[in-house]
């Protein structure tokens, strides 16, 4: 017998749901295997608030202190602790947008094709000069403003495809189950906005290729 911390899970699933999860798991997965997706043409993203003061892990504060020494306090965070959201999109090569929503905004299906899509789509132009968006997959989990008919139709009409994702399924997300965390636990307390932009920035773009790449490779 051992005793283990219970583990987190954002919600329970019904049997329905696991195997729809299950489904949709083995039909991405198989088509990697057959070839006809690559992981170069995956586009992931999804946004995340990002406070000011970093508490990081538990785990992450541990530290030495000599005999008589007390450890070090650090409190909790408050109700209205100043926090921003920021919609992140990368490949395996890098970022690809990093976008600051300012904080009167709200993410509905308009400003998501307009400051989120849009420059996304751009952006992949950009660097793919010959191909443009043929072949690119787009995997951005099942947020409202993500399954609007407007987003579906814009995408459709820049040649995305949309990766099918289960529901209630943040583990399967990149962004989820590493990027996000890996901001949190490697940023620094910032002042303002510009200084939490700027850092964030700086962070994402300073993650080795191999480790992006190793990352969607575990997707």
């Amino acid at each position: 017998m051992k005793k283990v911390t219970s583990r987190w899970i954002p919600h329970q699933l019904n049997d329905e749901q696991k195997q729809e999860r299950l489904r949709l798991c083995r039909e991405n997965l198989a088509k990697f295997r057959d070839g006809s997706w690559r992981l170069c043409d995956i586009i992931t993203g999804d946004e995340t608030w990002i406070y000011h003061r970093q508490i990081h892990h538990k785990l992450t504060n541990k530290t030495w202190i000599g005999e008589g020494e007390s450890p070090r306090i650090i409190a909790r965070r408050r109700k209205f602790e100043r926090k921003n959201l920021f919609s992140i999109f990368f490949k395996s090569n890098g970022p690809v947008l990093i976008h600051a929503v300012d904080n009167d905004e709200t993410i509905d299906h308009d400003y998501y094709i307009e400051n989120c899509l849009k420059p996304v789509v751009k952006e992949i132009r950009k660097q793919r000069k010959s191909n443009g968006t043929k072949g690119i997959k787009l995997l951005h989990g099942n947020a409202s403003p993500h399954r609007h008919s407007y987003v579906i139709n814009y995408l459709t009409e820049e040649g995305i495809n949309i990766i099918p994702h289960p529901p209630y399924s943040p583990d399967l997300e990149p962004c989820d189950y590493w990027v996000n965390d890996y901001i949190k636990q490697n940023l620094t307390d910032q002042p303002d906005e510009k200084s939490l932009a700027r850092g964030v920035s700086k962070l994402i773009k300073n993650i080795p290729e191999e480790e992006l790449k190793k990352l969607l490779t575990n997707y």
